[in-house]
């Protein structure tokens, strides 16, 4: 009984955490495709984002490469292809939003330099017809001048 009340002892490992773990595989180098070898791959993207096993092998074969790199290959250039077609969106975005703004900007422009026709039912009414008439946006010198009489 005098046991279970005794807390649990905590062992410590001496040393780094990985000290114990097998040293890591190294690193297959790079790759190096020919000239002629990626001309074929990117054709076939061109054509096909994504290739069944039986066309991978056959187009390995065909390239003298291990269906391994033409596996591979295709990933990495469908992440490339993403990457590049998600970026070309938002460049398209942007644009779309530059001339949105542009065309509201120009359309603000037009409805200030245009002359406001009078509206009948203002003419009769002295206070439609000085809310008709204010624009805040426009300099003191070039404000119409106050109406003095309506009829």
């Amino acid at each position: 009984a005098a046991a279970a009340l005794t807390p649990f002892t905590v062992t410590r490992r001496i040393g780094h955490p990985y000290q114990n773990r097998t040293p890591p595989k190294r690193k297959k180098p790079r790759t190096s495709f020919s000239r002629v070898q990626i001309c074929e791959l990117e054709k076939r993207f061109h054509r096909q984002k994504y290739l069944a096993s039986a066309e991978r092998a056959a187009l390995a074969k065909s390239l003298k490469m291990t269906d391994a790199q033409v596996k591979t290959w295709f990933q990495n250039r469908r992440t490339k292809w993403r990457r590049q077609t998600a970026e070309e969106r938002e460049a398209e975005r942007q644009q779309a939003s530059r001339l949105m703004l542009q065309l509201q900007h120009d359309a603000f422009q037009k409805s200030l330099n245009e002359s406001i026709q009078p509206d009948p039912l203002c003419l009769h009414n002295s206070s439609l017809f000085a809310l008709q008439n204010l624009q805040p946006w426009e300099e003191e010198s070039a404000k119409i001048p106050p109406v003095t009489s309506l009829v």
